[in-house]
């Protein structure tokens, strides 16, 4: 029994499904290429800042110099918390980064004055208030669970280099810094995602822009989204020296198991995101004196080679993880820094969803049985 004669397609996990037209990323597959509002992620991950590159996202064009300045301003001046948001990440200061951030970003919602505002330009403040107090929230609770006071955000400093200060109460390095507004650029949109998906479903009944990042936050989480980098970092530890990563592949390969950081949903090409973060962990594991990070994930990627021409190529998170290791931050601090770079895009797919709002609402295909009679209890 079917729901209609009509002949039905099931598309599992909405693979291929074109749901609504999107003027921000554009994502060719084939090709490797990604572009925000028309801007190559080349080019932006060469030339651009992580400020800009979020205005660009908002707002649909680069910002003038005076724009930007205003912009950054904005986000600096919403570096605070609320001190009832630090005694949350107190009293959960032993959950998981994730966890403590899901709901450290819903419990904002009490303290946002224009929290039910669905307009435009309320979304957007609230926007860039989120994407401060986001990097805050994680760089608070990493801190509070070692025994350690929240370090006071730097208003000198930049988004990135803010964030490492938080985190770590040094200064750091302009290469350093460098690498993680580079990496927040990367992650900053990647057009319908699991969890930017999700932010639309949510928002798509008309609940708020706090209610939908508590919900993408949730579904970056899983493993399946977000969990990439932290793997890798644990495969690279696995495999211990670039000689036995041969091994490991082929190990891998017969027992039929993917190589973490290899395959994208999307890409049948290599990640174009990817070239931009490999550099940078050639250079950072040789300054720390650790090259052989670097030489492990590249004797993995040439084992890996004859199965680039299958659409298994390198991602972006390859490179992250290994990254964020040699800046000293913790494994379980991975996801929760791709959340930092993402949050203006889950804005933009908020902004978007708003403007033509509609609840999103698919089918499935009941497959049950026949319909039956209701016995009672005593004739079972």
């Amino acid at each position: 029994m079917t729901e209609t004669a009509e002949a039905i397609k099931i598309h599992r996990g909405l693979r291929g499904v074109y749901f609504d037209r999107s003027p921000c990323t554009f994502i060719d597959g084939k090709a490797g290429d990604l572009r925000y509002h028309g801007y190559s992620i080349h080019d932006l991950a060469e030339h651009s800042s992580f400020e800009e590159t979020a205005w660009l996202l908002l707002n649909g064009e680069l910002p003038n110099a005076r724009q930007l300045s205003d912009f950054d301003n904005d986000l600096r001046a919403a570096r605070s918390l609320p001190e009832d948001i630090y005694r949350i990440i107190r009293v959960m200061k032993s959950a998981h980064p994730m966890d403590v951030l899901r709901t450290a970003v819903s419990a904002l919602s009490a303290f946002d004055p224009e929290v039910a505002d669905l307009s435009r330009e309320a979304t957007l403040r609230k926007g860039i208030r989120l994407t401060s107090q986001v990097a805050m929230i994680v760089a608070a609770h990493s801190r509070i669970r070692e025994g350690l006071d929240p370090v006071a955000a730097d208003p000198g400093l930049a988004h990135a280099a803010n964030l490492l200060w938080m985190l770590k109460g040094t200064k750091p390095s302009g290469d350093a810094a460098q690498l993680i507004d580079r990496d927040l650029i990367l992650h900053a949109e990647h057009g319908s995602n699991a969890s930017s998906f999700t932010a639309r479903v949510v928002v798509g009944t008309e609940a708020n822009l706090h209610a939908a990042i508590t919900a993408a936050i949730a579904a970056l989480s899983g493993p399946a989204h977000g969990g990439a980098a932290e793997d890798v970092m644990k495969m690279a530890e696995e495999i211990g020296d670039a000689a036995r990563a041969a091994d490991y592949v082929r190990a891998k390969r017969k027992a039929g198991e993917p190589v973490t950081g290899f395959g994208h949903r999307v890409y049948r090409a290599e990640d174009p995101r990817a070239r931009h973060m490999r550099a940078g962990v050639e250079r950072l594991s040789k300054q720390m004196g650790e090259p052989r990070w670097y030489e492990i994930l590249q004797a993995v990627v040439q084992a890996m080679a004859p199965y680039a021409r299958h659409g298994v190529n390198v991602n972006v998170d390859f490179y992250s993880g290994v990254v964020y290791h040699l800046l000293g931050i913790k494994r379980d601090l991975f996801v929760p820094i791709f959340a930092i770079g993402r949050v203006p895009g889950w804005v933009v797919q908020v902004l978007e969803q708003i403007e033509n709002n509609i609840l999103i609402r698919p089918l499935t295909l009941y497959c049950g049985p026949e319909p039956r009679s209701y016995r009672p209890i005593s004739a079972r």
